[in-house]
């Protein structure tokens, strides 16, 4: 009997893949990319624990354990690596993440869809200039010669050099990531609003709502899974800024705000060659990120809960 079940259970699963095998091949090309650039580089994550030698190879390098990781830990460079990339990570995650938000409640409030779609446009294209022209963009209204500076002292405000002033690479930075980046991040917010059935409208009209409440009442709880979703990720790549933006923007006196963790693995492992410590670094920002991800992931779980027990 027990036998016949097996065998039924096992032409079953055979007949959905038969009946699902052009939906599998589908997912060959993105299946095989994954496991190319994600999962099959992993293995150089030995190099953090090994003193590489280029001769030996990976498995022939000798093994030093966890010794670049304290060399890490105890440097004079970690607590300011620490604070520059948290403080801008932070900052970034607070300026930034409502902005799309607020972006799609107010399209959302436009009528007519022509006015709407130019808007959505408009906001979109930032997100598609690269990020060497974006820092291109930025040193040449912020230099001492850019327009910036010359308002500024048109009207006998005194304006410090922006470029090479520590304390005004974090805003730069963080400013100008948000206005290329809110109009697409909008973009979810915008689509899932447009899922709200007319009807809701019609009878918060019918009762008087304001602007304000249908907000409250109507759209934002329409949002709150996608925000939810939105804030893990967000969180659990805190620590993943990216070196291009901050390496590009980088001058010798901005430094000490400038340096990120990612730009010095980008110049310990590049430019210097040390290909093992600078892997610990990156392996280091990494369990850190995963930290972070699980925090959050517990956190809102528990709020989740609370919220379905209280109901």
């Amino acid at each position: 009997m027990t036998e016949l079940k097996n065998v039924k259970n096992k032409n079953n699963f055979l007949t959905k893949l038969n009946n699902q095998k052009y939906l599998l091949m589908l997912m060959i090309p993105a299946v095989l990319i994954t496991l190319i650039f994600k999962y099959f580089p992993m293995y150089g994550i030995l190099l953090a624990f090994k003193d590489y030698n280029p001769m030996l190879g990976i498995t022939g390098s000798q093994w030093v354990g966890l010794e670049h990781f304290r060399d890490f830990l105890t440097s004079p460079n970690f607590s300011r690596l620490l604070e520059n990339t948290l403080k801008l990570a932070i900052y970034g995650l607070l300026w930034g993440f409502f902005p799309p938000i607020i972006i799609a409640l107010m399209l959302n409030q436009i009528m007519s869809q022509k006015i709407k779609s130019t808007l959505q446009t408009i906001l979109y294209m930032p997100n598609f200039i690269s990020t060497v022209i974006i820092v291109g963009i930025i040193f040449l209204l912020f230099s001492s010669s850019g327009p910036i500076i010359s308002i500024l002292d048109s009207m006998g405000i005194q304006a410090p050099n922006f470029l090479t002033n520590p304390d005004s690479f974090r805003p730069l930075y963080i400013f100008s990531g948000i206005w290329q980046g809110m109009g697409w991040a909008s973009l979810l917010y915008t689509a899932v609003l447009s899922g709200v059935p007319p009807e809701l409208y019609e009878a918060a009209e019918i009762d008087g709502a304001t602007i304000l409440q249908k907000i409250m009442h109507i759209e934002l709880p329409t949002m709150k899974p996608l925000i939810i979703i939105n804030l893990i990720l967000s969180v659990g790549g805190i620590m993943n800024i990216g070196y291009e933006k901050a390496f590009l923007m980088q001058t010798s006196l901005n430094l000490p705000k400038s340096e990120i963790i990612d730009t010095y693995v980008y110049k310990v492992g590049l430019q210097s060659g040390d290909y093992s410590y600078s892997t610990a670094v990156g392996l280091f920002n990494t369990v850190i990120n995963l930290i972070l991800l699980l925090t959050t992931t517990l956190i809102v779980n528990r709020i989740n809960n609370r919220e379905g027990s209280a109901k």
